[in-house]
């Protein structure tokens, strides 16, 4: 079988790695840090006594991320993921409405506990169910949904200011992590219709129970057969000669295989493959922030909430209602926000919707602030996102920013690493099939 050099030990490169690996080809992946994942990692919490391994964000799946799930199988770690079939939302004040699938079949599988979300009034609820059908309809219809903001889709659609705020701002802006005022309608139209209509289970939320870190380790990678893992060797630069790549270059040496997969961000392939011609102009990163919390007594009986009306998003309860994470995506207002500063205004809100908080004390803080978690996806990106072919036959493109169909999400990584893996079977003469299609 060929030789596969994958750049990039992300989940868009350890998918694609997987899936070639799997299918005999011999794959070395190049990962410029001390341990796999990318964005998707873990790390040891500072000032931690006994030492504890944290998870930079909560990263979570639904039902709907067919291709994640597949590649958490091939690993061997879907086990090492629980789904939850419960939503809850909490208002300030503490009051919480259930959110899940009730008897009827979908769409309207929702109706039940829809019907009893007091944090809208029924007028909410009736516009936000007029939307809900127009956008079943105008899915496949409208052909300006990626030329117009969710924004722009919501208030032609007549949606009440809270219904956007409660419902619909909260749902898609942690899904996508942009806010409705840059983010393109159609990824908006997608990721709902997924993730809440396509079928009764796609909206459950799976969550690992374990670091992120585990999921894909050494160890595992240890295991898998005809792949080798080699951390801390970034690429320096990948040189091509005669309309090929002929080898890559790192702090560590030089290699060189039959077929090449960059799964590099985008911000890095300029210096790094300077011959490629992308317009990345239109590219730019959207940021997330996760605060880790730590109190002397539990303060939660909840698994996880969206918060409702406040600048963190979820909660997730990561240790016996003492430990939890918070998330804020799309959080550009903390940006500029000292550490303490960010933990001081968690911890505020958190006291709103969790009364205990207000008793308890905070032993212990951590704030993670991913600055480049996600591409903006943002109205006209899309003609942008350059495709899996270069014109290096022997280079593929994957990473979650390429034209994946999806937003950036761990299941968009997968699905660009498994059409990478696709394409470079195809190059090398031995074609295969590895992508499942979305399912609806």
């Amino acid at each position: 079988m060929s030789q596969i050099l994958v750049l990039g030990g992300g989940v868009a490169g350890l998918s694609s790695a997987i899936a070639l690996a799997q299918k005999g080809h011999e794959v070395t992946i190049l990962e410029s840090r001390p341990y796999p994942g990318g964005r998707a990692s873990s790390y040891s919490a500072p000032h931690s006594e006994p030492p504890e391994t944290i998870d930079n964000c909560q990263h979570i799946l639904l039902k709907c991320c067919v291709n994640l799930i597949d590649f958490y199988d091939r690993l061997g770690v879907r086990d090492q993921i629980r789904f939850h079939d419960e939503f809850y939302f909490v208002e300030p004040g503490g009051h919480i409405s259930l959110f899940r699938k009730g008897a009827l079949p979908p769409p309207f599988h929702f109706t039940e506990s829809f019907a009893g979300l007091e944090f809208l009034n029924l007028g909410e609820k009736l516009s936000i169910g007029r939307a809900i059908l127009a956008l079943r309809r105008q899915r496949k219809s409208r052909r300006d949904l990626d030329s117009i903001t969710m924004l722009d889709w919501l208030r032609e659609q007549r949606q009440k200011p809270r219904a956007i705020e409660r419902f619909w701002r909260q749902i898609l802006v942690s899904a996508i992590n942009e806010e409705l005022d840059r983010m393109s309608a159609a990824h908006g139209f997608q990721v709902f219709y997924l993730g809440f209509l396509a079928a009764a289970d796609t909206y459950e939320m799976g969550i690992p129970q374990v670091p992120l870190s585990h999921l894909y380790s050494e160890e595992i990678w240890s295991r898998v057969p005809n792949a080798t893992l080699r951390l801390r060797t970034p690429v320096r630069r990948v040189q091509v000669e005669d309309g090929k790549v002929v080898s890559v270059v790192t702090d560590s040496g030089t290699f060189t295989a039959d077929h090449y997969i960059s799964a590099l961000p985008f911000h890095v392939m300029p210096s790094v493959i300077p011959d490629l011609p992308l317009d990345l102009s239109l590219f730019e990163y959207s940021p997330i922030t996760g605060i880790h919390l730590w109190f002397d007594r539990p303060v939660t009986i909840l698994p996880h909430a969206t918060l409702l009306d406040r600048t963190i998003h979820w909660m997730y309860n990561k240790g016996q209602g003492r430990y939890l994470l918070l998330v804020a995506s799309a959080s550009r207002s903390l940006t500029d926000k000292s550490r303490q500063e960010v933990v001081d205004l968690a911890v505020e809100e958190l006291g709103e919707f969790m009364p205990a908080v207000r008793q308890a004390k905070v032993v212990r803080s951590h704030v993670a602030k991913e600055q480049r978690a996600t591409f903006s996806a943002k109205p006209g990106l899309e003609a942008a996102r350059p495709g899996v072919a270069t014109p290096f036959a022997n280079l593929s493109l994957a990473g979650d920013w390429t034209r994946t169909g999806w937003p950036s999400t761990m299941e968009g990584a997968v699905r660009s690493g498994y059409l990478a893996a696709e394409h470079a079977t195809t190059a090398l003469g031995q074609p295969a099939r590895i992508l499942f299609p979305d399912i609806a």
